[in-house]
């Protein structure tokens, strides 16, 4: 079962494409300055940053301010932004177990206890196609799909049975009809909507990963990775050291982001 979910380590070895090592592979767009903590970026290069006083707010492609969310103090330090849907912003505080979901302003329209399904210890979330969200609860170690009352629609079985591992995925991502589950140490967990789980593609160890449209994007030191999930194959790039040195990295299909320590500095490669 194992070599039949796994992708054969020589398949993926020889798709692997070594572009040329230039720094003209990327190309400065623009810098955008402010109290930045983290920050991620959806499908239209919307920006979303997290500052220092625990405030969201939403720039966007060209850099306006388009919506801020205040109501800091409920919940503490958000763990996780979800904007894979530019319409339905998901917020993730950890300690609290607690999903807060806001609209394309950034106005509040619904929150989720998860702690009241006796969901106890969800370590990542992601938004479903459906408007759901998908949860991985590490204390039954289950992918589980719940709505907006935060009740369980759909779980997987035990990974500990249907692996023979206890993962502890920290990403995840549903994206053209899968849902990936991104753990670093035994790579992307693929499963369909139903809960089947159809591949393990062996990425272990990336920093900075996100899954956008038909790419699985990367880094670990120097070197951006950029993997075809159709084809399989794996572009690498040497990063020069202005951008390998940033705190954090986000992707759209063409463009990079590196966060500086007061700064997003936005560039385009191929």
């Amino acid at each position: 079962m194992k070599n039949c979910l796994t992708i054969l380590v020589s398949c993926f070895l020889l798709s692997v494409s070594s572009l040329a090592q230039s720094d003209s592979i990327f190309r400065h767009l623009r810098t955008m300055k402010g109290d930045i903590i983290e920050f991620t970026v959806d499908n239209l290069d919307n920006i979303y940053v997290l500052n220092s006083r625990n405030q969201v707010k939403k720039f966007n492609a060209n850099g306006d301010s388009v919506g801020i969310y205040n109501d800091v103090k409920k919940f503490g330090q958000a763990t996780l932004i979800d904007v894979s849907n530019p319409l339905k912003i998901l917020l993730y505080y950890k300690d609290f177990a607690t999903v807060v979901m806001l609209d394309r302003f950034l106005n509040s329209v619904n929150s989720i206890d998860l702690r009241k399904q006796n969901t106890l210890q969800a370590k990542a979330i992601g938004q479903s196609y459906d408007n759901k969200i998908w949860v991985y609860d590490e204390m039954e170690n289950k992918l589980k799909k719940v709505g907006e009352d935060g009740k369980v629609i759909q779980e997987t079985p035990d990974f500990r049975l249907l692996l023979g591992i206890a993962p502890s995925p920290i990403k995840i991502f549903d994206e053209n009809r899968y849902v990936y589950l991104y753990d670093s140490v035994y790579g992307v967990y693929v499963f369909d909507y139903f809960g089947a789980l159809k591949n393990n593609i062996m990425i272990d160890h990336w920093q900075n990963f996100k899954v956008a449209g038909k790419y699985i994007f990367g880094s670990r030191s120097d070197t951006l990775f950029r993997y075809e999930i159709n084809s399989f194959r794996l572009d690498e790039w040497k990063m020069p050291e202005q951008i390998f040195k940033s705190k954090a990295f986000n992707f759209s299909s063409t463009r990079l982001y590196a966060l500086k320590n007061d700064a997003i500095e936005i560039y385009s490669f191929r």
